[in-house]
C-alpha cells in the first residue's frame, strides 16, 4: 500500500463541501479539517504508484474550491502499537 499525505488549501467558504467531496473519491481513505497554514489533509491510500498521479492530479486538484496542494509521499509507518512492540522485551502482560 502507497501513502500520500495531500495538504490542501481551498476557498475559505467552501471548507466543508470540499473536504465531503475529497473523501468520496476513489483512493482517499481520510480528509482531516485542520488549523494551520493548510485547510484540509487528504490521506490517500492505493496500490501501485502511477495510481497517485490519477488520483491527486486526475482527481484531488479538480475538485472546486481547491486552490493549491502540496503532496509527501510515505515511506514507512510508525504507529504506537509498532513501537510498543519495538520496545517490549517480551515479558506478556509485564506493565
Amino acid at each position: 500500500m502507497i501513502t500520500a499525505i495531500v495538504l490542501i488549501d481551498c476557498a475559505t467558504d467552501s471548507i466543508p463541501e470540499v473536504a465531503e467531496a475529497l473523501a468520496a473519491l476513489p483512493g482517499v481513505s481520510e480528509v482531516y479539517s485542520v488549523a494551520g497554514h493548510v485547510d484540509l489533509i487528504a490521506m490517500v491510500r492505493v496500490r501501485e504508484f502511477e495510481q497517485i498521479a490519477q488520483v491527486i492530479a486526475g482527481s484531488i486538484s479538480k475538485v472546486p474550491g481547491v486552490l493549491n496542494t502540496e503532496s509527501h509521499i510515505a515511506f514507512r509507518a510508525y504507529s504506537q502499537h509498532d513501537l510498543e512492540e519495538a520496545f517490549a522485551i517480551g515479558l506478556a502482560g509485564a506493565d
